[in-house]
Parts: structure tokens; sequence; C-alpha cells
């Protein structure tokens, strides 16, 4: 796993406890700030956060079409909450730029503001038998997949993880808690 570099969007939010997991697991994580830190990544984490903050800085600072280009020629890659949201073609009630390269829609916010913000243990077969740990903070939910699109979890009937060939969402942030197994899922199919 040494010689696997990936990128963690460091633009705005909770980048750093991404670096670090990938980090713990014995990837190389590197930040991506500018269009240059992009070369010689072999995939991609978009870390919670603001979604249209992320996504102007994105398409202000013309990284957006580079990043879409990569990930639809293969790049792996796992957004969590606004990493989910900027990846989804399409975003309920909202025009601001994102990726689109996942086949779902999204809605913002679908479980309250942040004094609604929850943790629970979902089951996600694909990770393991035992429940894993997930904090949910003015998380969004996915109201709707396209057929190549498989849903790992739900809450409360809703799809708040999902992955389509290489792209991995979640609407939760794995990083906040001790457990590496969303990040050693998707380092998995990471390809080195």
């Amino acid at each position: 796993m040494s010689q696997l570099c990936v990128g963690v969007l460091a633009l705005q939010g909770a980048f750093r406890e991404h670096v670090a997991a990938v980090a713990n697991l014995g990837a190389t994580a590197r930040e991506v700030r500018q269009l240059k830190d992009i070369e010689g990544i072999d995939a991609l984490i978009i870390p919670g956060g603001e979604s249209t903050t992320i996504g102007k800085l994105l398409n202000e600072w013309n990284m957006l079409e580079p990043l879409r280009r990569r990930i639809l020629d293969g790049m792996p890659v796992y957004g969590s909450c606004a990493g989910l949201i900027l990846l989804c073609r399409d975003i309920e009630n909202s025009d601001q730029p994102r990726l689109g390269v996942l086949d779902a829609t999204v809605r913002r916010n679908a479980f309250g503001r942040q004094v609604d913000s929850f943790e629970t243990n979902l089951s996600i077969p694909e990770i393991g038998a035992d429940p894993l740990p997930a904090v949910f903070i003015r998380a969004p939910v996915i109201t709707g997949v396209g057929a190549g699109v498989k849903v790992l979890a739900e809450v409360d009937g809703q799809a708040v993880a999902v992955r389509q060939n290489n792209i991995l969402a979640t609407s939760f942030h794995p990083e906040l808690t001790p457990d590496t197994r969303m990040h050693s899922y998707f380092l998995s199919f990471c390809g080195k």
C-alpha cells in the first residue's frame, strides 16, 4: 500500500482527519490545494465541509473540469458529506458547482441543522459484519440513484452510502471516528 498516493482535497473542511486515516493505513496522503497537486495521485478523497464553498473554489481555481475528467477516466474518488454532494449529478434545489460524476440525486442538510447532528452504528456488509460508527453533521441523503449505483447503507430507509464503479460516497464522516474500515474499503479498490 505504500506506493499508493491518495490526494485529499484540502480547500476547506475536515481534510486533516482523512489525511491521518490514509496515512494510518500505510498509503501516502497528499493535500490537494492547486491543480498541480493532482499530478501523480492515484485516488482522491473529497472531505466534508461546505459544499458550496468547495465547489466555488474548485471552479474559480480551474480544478473542476480536470478532476471531473480524471474521475470519468477511472481515478477512484471518495466523497464524505460535502464530498458526496459535489460528486452527485443532481442536487435538489441547487445550481451550485459540482463534479456531477455520480448518477444520483442528493438533498442537502436532510437530517436537519447543526444541532440535529447525531452518531449511529451502520450495518455495511461490504466492509464487514460489525456495525460501523457513523457521525452525521448537517448530513445529506441520497434521494435517487441510477441503475449502476449500489446502495451500501441506509438510515430510516434513506441511502447514506453508495458506490458506483470507482466512486464511493457517504453522507457521514468516518474520518471523525477511530474506525478506518471505510477508508480501508476505499483503498481496496484503488488499484495498487
